[in-house]
């Protein structure tokens, strides 16, 4: 292979032949489907009912992570924030781009790590883009993937909770925030840490079969769980209490944050959700989760109440109590 064919050239993002074959032997080979193969200017879509619309660009950095790649989580992350909707995920466009030089193996690995993740969902990409930037105008590869989704279990908001309702987080916290800090400052742990990034309509897709009543759901992103819990506290005007000791976080993620004075509950997921449910059906969400979510860690770590409305309180192990506010700063630049 002669080193131009090794490597993205300027000339791959010109709409010649190079661009051509660029992106039939990479994109449409992982991504095949008779609308996307169609190559028009846009994807003819059919929806029945309620539609759920969301976008998300990527720029991790690294671009590639124990337990993953900017390509997984950007599947990852526009199907989890459909299926956080109630919403089925069904067609994403996908955007790229790429900084000249970058390796074309690097591509095709992150490209067929897309389309192995698209495959849990049976969604597709339905059309895309390429541009090819010159060298150190971009950090290697940028993705912007949107997606839209039916709509199968519709009023599902943070500005739903009640009073009574418990709090269940769906895994244990902090991995994918922890991951990227490892990678990026070239740590090692005698156990292996791998990101919780991972696709979670398999799982959502179960909830809602089970007919089960979900008040809120959401991926616990950037500003992790903390966040979630802040938002959804502000938004329906109530006030969440969680018991520290409830909140599931491995011992590699403990020994990070000792090292680096971060909380847990700050840091990024790319795998975990938080769901707010009635209090009565709470045990049977939190079952189907560790069934169909296959993580024996997810837990009930909290409820809703009147009392100090828009607040977090956080009980400590020790019989303490204090707001968990928001993070603040950047604790961790770059995790998606």
């Amino acid at each position: 292979m002669a080193d131009n064919e090794k490597t993205v050239q300027l000339s791959h993002g010109g709409g010649g032949k190079e661009m051509n074959r660029l992106i039939k032997s990479i994109f449409f080979k992982a991504f095949n489907n008779p609308i996307l193969a169609s190559e028009e200017d846009a994807a003819l879509l059919h929806f029945e009912g309620q539609a759920a619309f969301t976008t998300d660009s990527f720029t991790v950095s690294p671009l590639f992570f124990a337990g993953g790649n900017i390509g997984k989580l950007a599947i990852a992350g526009t199907v989890n924030d459909l299926a956080m909707m109630g919403a089925e995920p069904q067609y994403l466009s996908c955007s790229f781009i790429i900084e000249e030089g970058f390796a074309i193996k690097d591509l095709k690995t992150i490209v067929n790590s897309m389309a192995e993740e698209l495959h849990k969902s049976s969604t597709r990409i339905v059309c895309g883009d390429t541009k090819v930037v010159p060298k150190g105008c971009a950090d290697g590869l940028f993705i912007n993937t949107s997606g839209v989704g039916r709509v199968l279990k519709p009023q599902i908001s943070v500005k739903n909770l009640r009073p009574g309702d418990a709090i269940i987080v769906s895994g244990d916290i902090g991995r994918h925030g922890a991951a990227i800090l490892m990678a990026r400052e070239g740590l090692t742990l005698e156990s292996e840490l791998v990101s919780d990034c991972a696709n979670l309509w398999p799982v959502v897709e179960q909830l809602i079969a089970c007919n089960i009543e979900v008040h809120a759901m959401r991926d616990a992103t950037r500003g992790g769980l903390a966040a979630v819990l802040n938002e959804w506290a502000g938004a329906s005007d109530v006030g969440i209490n969680v018991e520290e000791s409830k909140i599931p976080v491995c011992d590699e993620v403990k020994g990070l944050c000792e090292l680096y004075g971060f909380e847990p509950h700050d840091l990024a997921n790319e795998g975990t959700f938080i769901l707010a449910v009635p209090g009565e059906v709470a045990e049977g969400a939190l079952e189907i989760i560790k069934r169909y979510g296959h993580c024996q860690q997810a837990a009930i770590i909290g409820h809703v109440e009147e009392t100090h409305p828009g607040k977090v309180v956080l009980k400590t192990p020790w019989g303490s109590s204090r707001y968990l506010d928001l993070p603040q700063g950047e604790l961790l630049p770059r995790i998606c």
